[in-house]
């Protein structure tokens, strides 16, 4: 398995890594740390000619070429930084690291089409953070843009217990397919307990005495949606159970009406959840988008744990 991670110093990022512990991740893999230093002029040494510029260099070129030097160090200090934190972690990973200068969401971006990673790891929030409910900006585009799974870390707000709980989301889309596949690939500690979600929309009756014959329509129509909830939540649940390997993992499911953006941020709150995994795109607006879904976009923004939105390569 391959993992890229983006790192900038932070807070965020740092808990980024430390969720890492409780992924399920492989004893062994190969991953690499990024930092980018956010630099709009070539450092010295880079294999840009001096005869680009004029005889007569405008002011201040070379007081700008010594800070982006010093913030392309900085960056890989940074990034150094990242490196033993994850080795700390994962002893048995191969850890390298790199330091990218650029606009950071695009050079993360294009470096992770170069490596392919399988999985992408980026902080809840970096340093330009606005607060609870929003991801930074940087963790935003490349949530939504990237072509790999991306995980947006954050603090367990669970029990703090060795085992894992883990919340799926499902709605029979390939995407939330691809979640469930993804969820049992991975290494659970013994006991650990997987949660299948499906949440539903359901209709409102009218008042009794206007609409009966409406009401008992209405009625059917809930039953129906409810019963493929059902059907949805015990495939994931079946599917999950054959695929992982350790059989002490529980697998449970929960069958809600409500809107999936809030029904999976509740539940897994409630669940004391490590993290929530989702599909890229699904049913939520009954059709298939070409963008990071809604409900995968607005759970891993608003979630109090860390999310992760699967794709397929």
């Amino acid at each position: 398995m391959k993992i890229l991670i983006a790192y900038d110093g932070s807070e965020g990022a740092d808990i980024g890594i430390d969720a890492l512990r409780r992924a399920g991740l492989p004893a062994e893999a190969e991953a690499l740390v990024i930092s980018v230093a956010e630099v709009w002029l070539p450092p010295p040494g880079d294999e840009v000619p001096d005869e680009i510029f004029p005889l007569k260099s405008p002011p201040g070129l070379k007081q700008a070429r010594q800070r982006a030097e010093r913030k392309i160090e900085q960056a890989q200090q940074v990034a150094d930084r990242g490196s033993k934190l994850v080795q700390g972690i994962f002893p048995g990973w191969r850890v390298d690291h790199e330091a990218l200068s650029g606009s950071p969401a695009f050079e993360l971006m294009n470096r992770a089409e170069e490596w392919l990673p399988g999985l992408i790891v980026v902080g809840s929030h970096g340093h330009t953070a606005l607060g609870r409910f929003v991801l930074g900006s940087v963790s935003q585009k490349i949530l939504t843009e990237a072509r790999t799974s991306v995980r947006v870390g954050r603090r367990a707000i669970g029990s703090g217990a060795s085992a894992e709980r883990i919340v799926v989301g499902a709605d029979g889309s390939p995407g939330s397919q691809a979640a469930v596949r993804a969820v049992a690939a991975r290494k659970w500690s013994p006991g650990s307990e997987v949660r299948v979600i499906v949440a539903y929309d359901s209709m409102k009756a009218f008042p009794a005495i206007l609409l009966p014959p409406v009401n008992e329509s209405v009625d059917e129509v809930n039953e129906s949606e409810h019963a493929q909830a059902q059907e949805i939540a015990a495939e994931a649940a079946k599917e999950l159970r054959a695929g992982l390997d350790d059989k002490s993992v529980i697998v449970s499911v929960a069958v809600e009406a409500g809107d999936p953006k809030q029904v999976l941020v509740r539940e897994a709150e409630e669940f004391g959840a490590d993290c929530i995994f989702t599909g890229a795109t699904g049913f939520s607006s009954r059709l298939e988008r070409l963008v990071l879904g809604s409900v995968s976009a607005a759970v891993a923004a608003r979630a109090h744990c860390s999310v992760e939105v699967v794709r397929e390569q």
